[in-house]
């Protein structure tokens, strides 16, 4: 059985904000909220497979700490872009 782009978008929305450490609960989250209902199906698709990394590469991505694997850079930017107060991760 496939599930419906609104049970997708749902499954996604509750993985961004059920991770492993704190900080990604806020910005995945915060990006979910904000731009799931606009992404087609392949931008949804890749969200999916973001969701299955581990956080502290994700952490590190998004703060600019590590290299982001083509596959998801635009991806990684766009979240990077959207984070601000809490959620953005400073560069060390």
């Amino acid at each position: 059985m496939t599930e419906t782009r609104e049970v997708m978008i749902k499954r996604m929305r509750m993985r961004s904000m059920r991770r492993g450490i704190k900080e990604m609960d806020l910005i995945l989250s915060d990006f979910a909220r904000r731009a799931l209902d606009d992404m087609d199906a392949d931008a949804l698709a890749q969200f999916d497979a973001l969701l299955a990394e581990n956080d502290h590469d994700l952490y590190a991505w998004i703060g600019g700490n590590a290299v982001v694997p083509a596959p998801f850079a635009a991806l990684v930017a766009q979240i990077a872009a959207g984070a601000t107060g809490l959620t953005k991760p400073t560069v060390d």
